[in-house]
């Protein structure tokens, strides 16, 4: 791509965020590294399916609401057992969706059993759902966020990468920082949920991979940490 001849070089995006940070060692407290494929492939169906399904329940919420509410969501959903879940009948869906217990908004607690059929369906062909997540080539990530917009409910946008960073799959994410980094240095224009730009984003991190060898989280964190109003002393943004 034609971009990527005048982008910028990962050690210059990488000092500006020590700069920004204080030190590199305080950066490198701010990092996180994805799990191996190995310890990600132990991870259960369930423990997939209460992840996406908090991360549909957080969109649009407060997250410290979800989350205050969510053991009463561990109990009405049988912990989020896909087993279960799949022999659940209907109207026993719409009684757990008036429940007290969780936030009650039906059209995401439909979410729920529709997840619960995708992860069923794909841990049938790759042996687990984690199985399949983690083999999926983090060079191509932003094939697997399509993957799961297509196939799962209410998955698109950024609520399918958020799952996956918070289960240790490696991946970036498009957060405000890293999305303002990237208009800024004109890689990405238009709609952010383009092919065109998604594409572009992808090509991005790729490029930053092969320079520092880091992880693909370790490098949307570093892009967040050198931009957007999050300097030491200053009240931080999410930007990762």
């Amino acid at each position: 791509m034609r971009y990527l001849i005048s982008m910028e070089k990962f050690s210059d995006i990488y000092k500006r965020a020590v700069e920004r940070k204080g030190s590199e060692k305080m950066l490198k407290l701010l990092l996180a590294k994805p799990l191996s494929k190995k310890a990600l492939s132990t991870l259960s169906d369930d423990d997939w399916l209460e992840e996406f399904t908090r991360k549909v329940f957080q969109s649009g919420f407060y997250w410290s609401v979800i989350n205050s509410k969510w053991p009463g969501f561990r109990e009405v959903f049988w912990e989020f057992s896909v087993d279960k879940l799949l022999m659940m009948p209907p109207d026993m869906l719409e009684q757990k969706a008036s429940d007290e217990r969780i936030i009650r908004n039906y059209k995401k607690v439909k979410t729920i059993p529709e997840n619960a059929y995708m992860i069923h369906e794909i841990a049938q062909e790759y042996g687990s759902f984690s199985k399949f997540i983690a083999q999926w080539p983090t060079d191509n990530i932003i094939g697997l966020w399509a993957h799961l917009k297509k196939h799962g409910a209410r998955l698109g946008g950024n609520t399918g990468p958020y799952a996956l960073r918070a289960l240790g799959k490696d991946t970036f994410l498009l957060s405000r920082d890293v999305e303002s980094y990237l208009r800024a240095h004109k890689i990405i224009d238009g709609g952010l949920q383009t092919k065109k730009s998604l594409t572009a984003a992808q090509a991005f991190f790729n490029e930053m991979q092969k320079q520092s060898g880091l992880s693909m989280q370790e490098l949307s964190l570093i892009v967040a940490y050198g931009v957007g109003d999050n300097r030491v002393g200053i009240r931080q943004q999410s930007g990762n």
